[in-house]
C-alpha cells in the first residue's frame, strides 16, 4: 500500500508499505483523506517541527478520517464496521501528573501520529491502511461527511486554543497568522461567541480564506496605514498568535489592552525568541501557550457537522502518488488553505 514517508530534510517519498496487521484493543482503518497540516511541512522542509527533529523515516499525517476495516479480535467493543470514523491522534499516558490534572493534551509520555517528539517516532496516518487504538475512533456525527472531517484536528487545535483565553464572549479577538489554522481560530472564537474577530496576514488570499472563516475585519500585516489596524478607542481584548513568528507575537503584545490575554499557539522557530517582555510586566497581560487539545475532538466534529461553510478552507484534495506537489501547494499560501491528501484509490 502507498504511504507518505520522510526520509529526511528535503526527502519525501511515497513508499510501498505492508499492510498492518491490527491486534487486541485496535482497529484496521481505511484512510481516505489526511489534511497536510504546518507540521507536516516543517519535517518536509526543516528535517523536524520546534524543538523536535528527525532521526528515522517517519511515515507523516495525524489528520486523518476513514472507514473502519477489521478490528484485531473478534470481541472488541467499537463501532460497526463500515462506520466513517475520525482519528483522534493523541495517546495520552493516563498515569502522569499532567493526566492526573486533567492536562492529556501536555502529557509528558504521549504518543501522538507523525510526530519525532520521543524516539522511535510515533509513525503517523498518511498511508492507505493504518491501525490505530479503538479508543482513538470517533464515529462522524449525522450529515458530516469525510472531507469535512477532516479538519477535525486543526479545528480541535484552534477550539483549545480559544478555550485557554478565557471568556471571549462579546470580546474583540485579534488572530496574527491566516493560515488554515488561524482561519479556524476565527470560527472557534466566532463560535464562543466573540463580537468582533480582527485577522492580519501578509498575503491578501489568505486573509481572504479568513473572510469564509467568518473574520469580521482584514489587515495587511505590512501596511501600517491600513484602516482595520485596532485603536485605543477599539481594544483587542483577547489575541491569538496563529504565525508562529516572533513578530506576530510582538503585535499581539502591542494591540492587546491592558489586562488582556495573548496565546501563543503557532509553534516559534527553535531557540529564543525575541518578544516585547517589558509590555507583560507594565501592562499586566498574561501570556499563555496553547498545545494541541483533548476533548476538543469531539467538539470540533459536531461543529463541523452543523457548518457546511467550512468546506471552503479545503483547497485542494491531491491524490497521494502525488504527494510532493501536495505539499509544495499547501506551503504555498498565496495558493491554499487547507491542502488533503486522496487515499481513495
Amino acid at each position: 500500500m502507498p504511504g507518505c514517508v520522510i526520509h529526511g530534510q528535503g526527502d519525501l517519498r511515497v513508499d510501498r508499505l505492508p499492510v498492518p496487521e491490527p491486534g487486541p484493543g485496535q482497529a484496521l482503518i481505511a484512510v481516505r483523506y489526511g489534511g497536510v497540516c504546518g507540521s507536516d511541512l516543517h519535517y518536509w522542509r526543516h528535517g523536524g517541527v520546534g524543538d523536535f527533529r528527525l532521526r528515522e523515516p517517519m511515515l507523516l499525517g495525524h489528520e486523518v478520517v476513514g472507514t473502519i476495516l477489521a478490528y484485531g479480535s473478534p470481541d472488541t467493543s467499537g463501532p460497526a464496521v463500515g462506520t466513517a470514523v475520525a482519528v483522534h491522534p493523541a495517546t495520552p499516558c493516563g498515569s502522569c501528573p499532567e493526566c492526573a490534572a486533567g492536562r492529556r493534551n501536555v502529557c509528558r509520555d504521549t504518543r501522538y501520529l507523525g510526530s519525532a517528539a520521543r524516539f522511535p517516532h510515533v509513525q503517523g496516518g498518511f498511508a492507505a491502511q493504518v491501525v490505530v487504538p479503538i479508543e482513538q475512533l470517533r464515529p462522524l456525527p449525522v450529515g458530516l461527511g469525510l472531507r469535512r472531517a477532516a479538519l477535525a484536528e486543526p479545528l480541535s487545535v484552534a477550539l483549545h486554543a480559544v478555550r485557554r483565553a478565557g471568556e471571549v464572549s462579546g470580546r474583540h479577538v485579534l488572530v496574527t497568522g491566516a493560515g488554515p489554522i488561524g482561519c479556524l481560530v476565527v470560527a472557534a472564537a466566532k463560535a464562543a461567541g466573540a463580537a468582533r474577530v480582527t485577522v492580519t496576514d501578509l498575503l491578501p488570499t489568505a486573509l481572504e480564506y479568513a473572510r469564509v472563516a467568518g473574520a469580521d475585519t482584514v489587515v495587511r500585516a505590512d501596511d501600517p496605514a491600513d484602516a482595520g489596524w485596532p485603536s485605543e478607542t477599539d481594544e483587542v481584548d483577547v489575541a491569538v498568535e496563529a504565525s508562529g513568528v516572533a513578530a506576530g507575537l510582538d503585535t499581539c503584545l502591542r494591540l492587546v489592552r491592558r489586562g488582556g490575554v495573548v496565546v501563543q499557539l503557532g509553534m516559534l522557530p527553535p531557540g529564543p525568541s525575541p518578544f516585547a517582555g517589558n509590555l507583560v510586566v507594565s501592562r499586566e497581560i498574561e501570556l499563555r501557550g496553547a498545545f494541541r487539545f483533548d476533548t476538543e475532538f469531539d467538539e470540533a466534529l459536531r461543529l463541523l457537522a452543523a457548518e457546511p461553510a467550512f468546506d471552503g478552507l479545503v483547497s485542494a484534495v491531491v491524490p497521494v502518488t502525488d504527494a510532493e506537489a501536495a505539499f509544495a501547494l499547501a506551503a504555498d499560501r498565496s495558493r491554499s488553505c487547507k491542502v488533503l491528501l486522496d487515499f481513495g484509490a
